[in-house]
């Protein structure tokens, strides 16, 4: 074992090498072929003193980069895979660029970002001393359709003595590995909670305890919020991290846990990025940061551009904005964060999955699960639906109530800005997935370039 062990190391950090120096990320194909020469190599290869794992339906990606710029801000050497795979193969990656080739690591912590349904590969070989868990939603049909599925394996493979950081507004996340030690963050009641569910998905409506009903005091968005049963005494658990948005400043969260009271400048003002900057923060703390020294580094902190940015081009604001292939609720989010904005504004959807190209899946009923009655509102001009998926978006736009004459479709991409009026004052969203990154940036650079074309002055 100890002479495959030598030799996984010794190829994969080879072929990473030379990756790098051809200009590839090198984030999954080195520790795929490791595994496959030792299959325990993630549990042989060093790893830095202290690994936090940060896992999760949505919001993984973002709060592992927040946590990662707050701790280097901070001093601290981290190793960490946020911008590639968080499969088994992409963490043995990262692993590989954050040691020597004698297997040492070279940094003082691990912030590691998890794939939830990669948490058997993973977790009982990372050592982690901090597992947070951001959400547990319904995800890709294809993947882990149901968060009952997801969570059943997080209880199954969270070693017994590792410390959770839970969403305790998720009554599916706080309930996961109930005998492990715990804390948990949650957001205080927000302008706009409702009583009622008004999402298409709504994933939590029996106590687990008695099978009655439950009883919501407040929801923010599909099972989040804060509940009770009617009949027995099952109930959301209380914060130790408890968020407020202030209110005289709109940009910034109060955080109260036992000991401090901090204040927090926003990155974003969506409720996912709030509790993204929640959970964050919470995570740093419980890491043994002080509570000044992580308020005022997350207060610095920028979101990841890869997952939301924003342009200025010929008086028209241009945002790309990710929503996620195959994924109901990100979507749903997303759509619900922009209808509520007040400019009018268009909209580009190419959430297509472009890695399944090949073996496309005919199965579309996650647009049927997705809010795009979000998108039903008087300053939402026009809706252009593109790729692979264009006339299956034009379809559930109008079961949505979207009249036809705002809705436009073409199948390439980078011809779908020529659906737009881009009238100046006006905003483009461009909503796409994590497969479609690069070419999200080059239908952006389309906007922009006719933008400033139609709009000279």
């Amino acid at each position: 074992m100890r002479l495959r062990y030598i030799a996984a190391l010794w190829i994969g950090k080879s072929i990473r090498t030379v990756m790098r120096l051809f200009g590839r990320n090198a984030t999954f194909l080195p520790g795929r072929i490791a595994v496959a020469i030792c299959p325990s190599f993630l549990s042989l290869i060093g790893k830095p003193p202290r690994v936090i794992a940060i896992t999760g339906t949505n919001g993984k990606t973002t709060v592992a980069n927040l946590v990662v710029n707050s701790l280097e801000a901070l001093g601290i050497s981290v190793l960490n895979n946020s911008y590639g795979s968080n499969t088994a193969t992409g963490i043995s990656c990262a692993l590989f660029a954050g040691s020597t080739w004698t297997g040492k690591p070279k940094k003082d912590v691990a912030v590691l970002e998890v794939d939830e349904r990669s948490a058997m590969h993973i977790f009982p070989h990372i050592n982690a001393e901090l597992i947070v868990v951001t959400n547990l939603f319904r995800d890709s049909i294809m993947r882990n359709a149901h968060p009952a599925y997801i969570a059943g394996i997080l209880d199954a493979n969270i070693p017994a003595n590792t410390k959770l950081l839970l969403n305790a507004d998720d009554l599916i996340t706080c309930r996961i590995a109930p005998s492990n030690p715990r804390a948990y963050f949650g957001l205080r009641q927000m302008d706009g909670d409702v009583k009622e569910c008004i999402n298409l998905i709504n994933d939590f409506q029996i106590c687990p305890k008695c099978n009655s009903e439950l009883i919501y005091d407040y929801r923010r968005y599909h099972h989040i919020g804060r509940a009770h049963c009617s009949s027995c005494d099952f109930k959301s658990p209380d914060y130790n991290y408890s968020g407020q948005i202030n209110p005289t400043d709109s940009t910034a969260l109060t955080v109260s846990d036992s000991g401090s009271s901090q204040s927090i400048k926003l990155p974003g003002d969506s409720v996912f990025n709030i509790y993204n900057t929640l959970t964050a923060y919470a995570a740093l703390c419980e890491f043994g940061i002080r509570s000044d020294e992580a308020a005022n580094a997350l207060s610095k902190a920028e979101l990841p551009k890869t997952r939301y940015n924003e342009v200025e081009a010929g008086g028209v604001r241009v945002i790309m904005h990710m929503g996620k292939e195959r994924n109901a609720l990100a979507n749903s989010r997303a759509f619900d964060y922009v209808a509520s904005r007040p400019e009018e504004k268009e909209l580009i959807l190419m959430m297509n999955g472009l890695g399944e190209a090949k073996v496309w899946s005919e199965n579309i009923c996650w647009l049927y699960d997705c809010d795009f009655e979000f998108l039903n509102k008087d300053n939402i001009t026009r809706v252009v639906s593109t790729g692979a998926r264009a006339l299956d978006y034009s379809a559930r736009l109008r079961f949505a109530g979207l009249p036809p004459e705002k809705l436009r479709y073409s199948k390439d991409e980078l011809k779908a800005p020529n659906e737009l009026i881009l009238k100046p004052g006006t905003s483009v969203y461009i909503f796409y997935g994590t497969d479609s990154i690069d070419l999200a940036y080059r239908v952006r650079d389309a906007v922009c370039k006719k933008a400033g074309e139609i709009n000279k002055p």
